[in-house]
This record gives C-alpha cells, sequence and structure tokens, in this order.
C-alpha cells in the first residue's frame, strides 16, 4: 500500500491538474490536486502521517492556492494549544502512574473481587473514564498490560481450561473498545474530536464550549459502553464463577503504589484545576445564563486552550519527585505528530472554503446522493464517517470528512451543524479491524483474538454505534447552540 501510494499521490496530483475542472477558480482547480494527492497519502500511510499534512500545506504554498502566512495560520489556532495543553498534562499523570492508581483503586474494589463479568465490567469502566481525558493509544496500553497480568494468572491454574476461550478476547476487546468509546465524552477525549469542533467554530461560526460537547458525548459514551458490556458478557462468558489469583494480583500490584507521591498530588492539583477552568463556564451558563457577565468574561479570557495551558503550565511550578511535577525534556516527548497533523489538515479545509473547492465539491455530491433533508445527510455522513475510520486513521478520518459534510450541507440549504457533529463523533467508531485504530492494533497483538472475532464484533458494535450516534446528535444538538 505505501508503494502504490507514493506513485498514485503525484499521479492523482497531476492529473487533476492537467484535468479541466469548469467552474473552479484558478486556486480551487489547484488545491484539488493537492487534496486529492494528500487523501492518497493518508489512505495508504506511503508517508507519516503529520508529514503528509505538512507537505499538503507546503505545496498549497508553492503552487499558488494562497500565501504562506495564510496557509500557516492555522497551525497557531488557539486549538493547537489545546492539544498541547492536554498532551503535557497527560504526560504527567502517565508519569507519575497517577492512571495506574485510580485503576487498580476501581479494580479492587471489593464489589469487583475476582468475578469475570464484574472484571470485564470494571476495567472497561477504568479505561472508558481515564480516555476521557488521556490518550486513547496511551490508555490502551496501559489497561493492556493489566489486562494482561490478569490473564497470566490463568496460565499457571488448574482452572484454565475451564475459562471460555472467548473471555480472554473479550477482555482484551473491551479495554481497545472502551478507550476508543470513551474518547468521545470530552472535547481533549481524542484528536477528532477537537478537529471536529474547528471546523464547526471556522467554518459554521459556532462554538461548542467544553461543557456543551459533553452534553452530546457523555449520554454517547454512556449508551454505547452500556451496551458494550451487555454484549460482550452475551458473547463472551467466562465459564466458571471467579478467576483464580486476579483478586490477589490486583491488590498486590496495588500495594505496590504505595501511599501517594508528591508529584502525583501535584499532578492531580494542575489536573482538576484544569477541568475546574474547562467545566466552568457550562456551569455558569447553566447558573446565571449565558448572557450573564461572568459567562462571557470566562469565555473570553479564559478558553478552553488557555485552560489547557495553565495546567500545564503548573505542571512547572507545583513539585514532583526530583524538583517540578514535569520536566521540560518530558514535556517535549508529548505527540507532536497529532498537533502537526491538525495543523495541516485544518489548513487544507480552511482552504477548500476559502477558495470555493468545498462549496463546488458539495454541490457535486448532493447532486449524487439520494438525500432527503437534514436527518438523511446525518445518516449518510455518520455512515461515511465510520466507513473512512475503518480505512485511515480517525484523525485523518476527520480532517476529511467533517469539512466535506459541512460543504454538502450548505450546498444543500440544510443546517450542517448535526451532520458535522454526527461525522466527527463517528470518525472514532472504527472497531473491525486491527489497523482501525492503534488500540485495536496493540490488543490485536495479545494473541487472544482471532481476526474474524474481532471483524464480527467490531461489525455490531460499528452497527449500534452510527445508530446511537445519530440518534444522540438528532436529539442532543440542540443544547449545542
Amino acid at each position: 500500500m505505501q508503494r502504490v501510494g507514493a506513485v498514485l499521490a503525484p499521479a492523482v496530483l497531476l492529473l487533476l491538474l492537467f484535468l479541466p475542472l469548469p467552474g473552479l477558480s484558478p486556486q480551487a482547480h489547484r488545491l484539488a490536486g493537492v487534496l486529492g494527492a494528500v487523501v492518497v497519502l493518508w489512505v495508504t500511510e506511503a508517508l507519516p502521517l503529520p508529514a503528509t499534512a505538512l507537505l499538503g500545506a507546503a505545496v498549497c504554498v508553492l503552487l499558488g492556492v494562497a500565501p504562506a502566512k495564510e496557509v500557516f495560520a492555522p497551525f497557531a489556532d488557539p486549538l493547537i494549544f489545546l492539544f498541547i495543553g492536554a498532551f503535557i498534562l497527560s504526560r504527567a499523570i502517565f508519569l507519575h502512574g497517577l492512571d495506574r492508581r485510580v485503576a487498580y483503586a476501581v479494580l479492587g474494589l471489593r464489589w469487583v473481587g475476582a468475578r469475570p463479568a464484574r472484571i470485564l465490567v470494571a476495567i472497561g469502566a477504568v479505561t472508558a473514564a481515564i480516555s476521557a481525558w488521556i490518550s486513547n493509544t496511551a490508555t490502551t496500553a496501559m489497561m493492556y498490560g493489566i489486562g494482561m497480568s490478569i490473564l497470566a494468572t490463568l496460565r499457571g491454574s488448574d482452572e484454565r481450561r475451564a475459562i471460555d476461550p472467548r473471555y480472554p478476547a473479550a477482555l482484551m476487546l473491551m479495554i481497545s473498545y472502551a478507550a476508543s468509546v470513551g474518547g468521545l465524552a470530552t472535547p481533549v477525549g481524542t484528536p477528532p474530536n477537537v478537529i471536529g469542533i474547528g471546523f464547526i467554530r471556522t467554518l459554521l461560526g459556532v462554538e461548542i464550549p467544553f461543557f456543551q460537547w459533553s452534553l452530546v458525548g457523555v449520554p454517547i459514551v454512556l449508551v454505547l459502553y452500556g451496551f458494550l458490556c451487555l454484549y460482550l458478557r452475551a458473547v463472551a462468558p467466562a465459564g466458571l464463577s471467579e478467576l483464580p489469583g486476579s483478586a490477589e494480583l490486583i491488590r498486590s500490584e496495588r500495594a505496590k503504589l504505595g501511599p501517594w507521591s508528591r508529584g502525583q498530588r501535584s499532578v492531580a492539583i494542575a489536573f482538576g484545576i484544569t477541568v475546574v477552568l474547562w467545566v466552568a463556564p457550562g456551569l455558569v451558563a447553566l447558573v446565571a445564563g449565558e448572557s450573564s457577565a461572568a459567562y462571557l468574561w470566562l469565555v473570553r479570557r479564559v478558553p478552553e486552550g488557555v485552560a489547557a495551558v495553565v495546567g500545564a503550565l503548573l505542571l512547572f511550578v507545583l513539585p514532583g519527585k526530583d524538583g517540578r511535577a514535569i520536566t521540560w525534556d518530558e514535556a517535549m516527548r508529548i505527540d507532536w505528530g497529532v498537533v502537526l497533523l491538525y495543523g495541516g489538515g485544518f489548513a487544507l479545509g480552511v482552504l477548500s472554503f476559502q477558495t470555493g473547492l468545498a462549496e463546488a465539491l458539495g454541490r457535486g455530491i448532493t447532486g449524487l446522493l439520494p438525500l432527503s433533508g437534514s436527518f438523511g445527510l446525518l445518516v449518510a455522513s455518520v455512515v461515511a464517517a465510520v466507513l473512512l475510520s475503518e480505512t485511515t486513521s480517525n484523525t485523518a478520518a476527520a480532517n476529511m470528512i467533517v469539512p466535506v459534510v459541512i460543504s454538502i450541507a450548505q450546498a444543500a440549504n440544510l443546517d450542517p451543524l448535526e451532520p458535522a457533529l454526527g461525522a466527527t463523533f463517528a470518525a472514532s467508531l472504527g472497531f473491525m479491524l486491527p489497523v482501525s485504530t492503534p488500540c485495536n492494533a496493540i490488543v490485536y497483538g495479545s494473541g487472544y483474538i482471532p481476526l474474524g472475532r474481532m471483524i464480527r464484533w467490531g461489525l455490531v458494535l460499528d452497527l449500534v454505534g452510527i445508530v446511537v450516534v445519530i440518534t444522540m446528535v438528532r436529539l442532543l444538538a440542540p443544547l449545542i447552540r
């Protein structure tokens, strides 16, 4: 696929540049060639995704689509700093083991014990809750180790043959699926959320504060997680009432964590202050209204990006094990690739509207699709985003689908907010294949998951996810306006 992409991308670029495209301005015509090549490179991963995003922006300048100052302006968008601040906080949580402390605290509850069904539910709940705040991939990697430790206790047990072979697969997939689902709860839970919010704000002029997003995201997570628990428990029974040794393992691992360290307390304070700043505008709006002076002050002075930066900077002030709660060397190890990918994808999306390419594309697609009003477009947007997320990264899928959905809605004289929200949420619903998300790839490497089982179970979750996203967006989108 990479070799195919390396050959196909420049061929697509040249083809679109020399192909007559009536009705497009010269800038839109050139941008169409760049976008075609970028999509090929993203789908085939012939280049790293962030490198492709940077390449697309640079080629736009070289071809005269827009001046460099306009092309690279999205790389300084306030949401970029939301990414950076949230990633530094996530790094500190991981470094000080605060996530493991939370995980073992929940798994060590007396209600959970050694009962396999309850362990399945608890490990999914912990994964989803942590994933709402830090990287889905990092959450999966951490919980994967915990899940593998639990399953490893069965290897030396006389009762290991009594375990249904579907249960280990369900435990691993619960970790992956819950991480992907949990990321929908907050704007910082997964990069596609921030990407969608950015396009909606820039192209539609609709601000979606942290609290308002969660009013839609949290119900989606609760419903999908509830279904996930019921479904996996039904299709993958453990075959015995208790997992031998699991309770002892969890207790011993929790004991190894020891008392709260100074660094953990500092990270918890910084994270808590950040969350308060994120949700404060929404709470003030509920109490005093959106026209109150307090609400307007918070929205203008402490937007989400500033709150994330404030929380991250507190880590350099608060004490840690060897001085500060985080060092600059550690902070530099965040995923800068996602930041660059967001900036490049956002730049291409904004340029498509500025040049008129998005409008032309929307009109063309509108004429091909059998749309039946806003609900039909919402359904089409969610289904298309899920299919795209199965073949490419969730981040790239959001970059590709959201601006196109907005342009289609505008071309059809429909409200673009609902389909844009639906596409944003659905871009994180790739559950069928190991290559769909890094979360799936991590747990597939455990050796417990037959590919056919992942496809079957993932397909069911994809279909249910489509229905849930469509229903919740349709019902709750008015809360955002």
